[in-house]
């Protein structure tokens, strides 16, 4: 049985990349399929959304809605915990210094994708499919995807952001270049009794870094990266002892902690999709490139991806072309390619200096933060291309 209707575009995957690339979509008139794939359990880890994500948000509509929910990240400082014979200068990065009230906002995921999804179904142009792609297949002027529950969706344009383990990545046949880390990042989320006064703090650890990121209230996020034996330790541990590790890791600078429901943790690794396109097909999100929860960068990532597609599929359906077109698909490849690779290398970098034990490294690294302390136009450069204002 095929379907009888065509829509412009099919976006498959309903996390935030996918409900934000659909939210665009919509607003632009563009008549959307979203198909959420499986039921999504709660997820407690939460997600800075830098100032280029705002602004993208508030273009799509949706920012004001968000933001109620959200903390503010207006000053970010990075401590040298490494106790290396070369060690870095305390930095701190505030927002003030280049004109933004905060460099971004933080918020749980799960009230992200709720606001995302609650703003999506306001659409009339919406088509909403609870249910799972099974296959996929290209033909010249449209793609028709199978699904596990009706009937088929045809689309001029299928989005893939199913995530890692993207179906509509793997049926395009476009494989990913990856790189194992030996980290694991452990997750959670806690109350404390000091206020953190809207400052994140990241401390350079040997096995990388542990972050505090504010939420609202006297609430904290907390990323710690550590070997894969370490990340077992603190996930056996019962909540008052948990507690006590992170405050201690955190040299009590937010006081007491207690623990909140929801902790987890996952290996480190980088992975990038070896083209965003295919037929018909675009990538975005995780579906195109995984990054380690370094410097707040992965879901930012595919927000600009989002922004990017909108953009060109609302320039083409205004001027009557295919949606679906392989120059669109290209020009889509050739806006994104640079700031995906460029940011996977400082990443990358950032992480290797941490967990090298290489002096003249080193040594580089804390020449590097004590450069970013004194020199005004370097920080501010920095600022601006980490919040999202320009390609790494």
């Amino acid at each position: 049985m095929t379907a009888r209707k065509i829509h412009d575009v099919a976006v498959v995957g309903a996390g935030p990349a996918g409900l934000a690339t659909a939210l665009g979509l919509l607003a632009q008139g563009i008549s959307t399929a979203l198909i959420t794939g499986p039921e999504r359990r709660a997820d407690h880890r939460t997600t800075a959304l830098l100032d280029g994500s705002v602004r993208i948000l508030e273009g799509f509509g949706v920012w004001d809605k968000l933001v109620q929910e959200a903390a503010p990240l207006r000053d970010m400082r990075i401590a040298d915990a490494t106790k290396r014979l070369v060690r870095a200068p305390e930095v701190t990065f505030r927002s003030a210094e280049i004109g933004l009230e905060a460099f971004g906002y933080n918020l749980e995921n799960d009230k992200l994708r709720n606001v995302l999804l609650e703003a999506a179904q306001g659409y009339e142009t919406l088509t909403l499919l609870r249910t799972s792609v099974t296959s996929l297949e290209v033909g010249p002027d449209a793609a028709t995807l199978h699904l596990e529950e009706g009937e088929p969706v045809l689309a001029r344009l299928v989005v893939g952001a199913d995530g890692r383990s993207s179906i509509v990545r793997k049926t395009a046949g476009i494989s990913l270049r990856s790189h194992a880390y030996p980290q694991v990042a452990f997750t959670a989320t806690v109350a404390h009794t000091r206020p953190h006064e809207d400052t994140s703090t990241e401390f350079h650890t040997p096995t990388g870094p542990f972050t505090l990121v504010p939420l609202s209230g006297d609430r904290s996020g907390i990323v710690c990266v550590v070997k894969e034996s370490d990340a077992h330790h603190l996930m056996s541990l019962d909540d008052t002892a948990l507690a006590q590790e992170m405050e201690r890791r955190a040299s009590s600078i937010l006081g007491a902690f207690t623990m909140l429901p929801g902790r987890g943790s996952f290996p480190l690794g980088a992975e990038t999709a070896v083209s965003l396109h295919a037929p018909r097909i675009a990538l975005v999100g995780e579906a195109a490139h995984i990054m380690p929860p370094i410097g707040a960068q992965g879901l930012n990532l595919g927000l600009r991806d989002a922004d990017v597609l909108v953009r060109l599929v609302s320039q083409a359906a205004r001027k009557g072309q295919d949606v679906g077109a392989v120059d669109l698909l290209s020009q889509y490849e050739r806006e994104r390619r640079g700031d995906i690779e460029g940011r996977m290398r400082a990443v990358d970098l950032l992480n290797r200096s941490l967990l090298s034990d290489f002096l003249p490294l080193q040594g580089a690294r804390g020449f590097g933060m004590y450069m970013l302390d004194r020199v005004g136009p370097l920080r501010r450069f920095l600022m601006r291309m980490g919040v999202g204002e320009r390609a790494a």
